[in-house]
């Protein structure tokens, strides 16, 4: 895990196109850390293509979309789980949307180690 987000990072910082792999390794392992610190089925976090968790505590809804949903692409959802961006930021420059009630998931972040900026020591703590 730490060796993909070291090369998904290393690729970030030098403006290149992260392995598509270790993205959805990454996003899939992100998600369910995710859905282990905040359980529940009141927003839907969409990674397309990669995957699609429900999860926060709250209402809990039976049929079709849950009331809150978050969606972004995969390289930001990496960056917002590494902590290398914040959800204020991912909104602002439009690669992160989401709409209803408890979709602000920042204080569920970070949920990967970051590593050095430069991405040389993989990610180990």
């Amino acid at each position: 895990m730490a060796a993909a987000l070291a090369r998904v990072l290393q690729a970030h910082d030098a403006e290149e196109r992260p392995p598509a792999e270790d993205l959805r390794l990454l996003v899939r392992h992100s998600l369910a850390l995710l859905l282990a610190r905040a359980p529940g089925r009141s927003v839907e976090v969409r990674v397309p293509p990669y995957a699609a968790i429900q999860c926060v505590p709250g209402p809990r809804h039976t049929r079709g979309t849950p009331p809150g949903v978050v969606e972004t692409d995969p390289l930001t959802w990496v960056l917002l789980a590494a902590g290398r961006t914040t959800w204020a930021t991912a909104r602002e420059s439009g690669t992160l949307a989401a709409s209803g009630e408890r979709t602000d998931l920042s204080a569920y972040l970070p949920l990967l180690p970051a590593g050095d900026p430069a991405g040389s020591d993989g990610g180990a703590s």
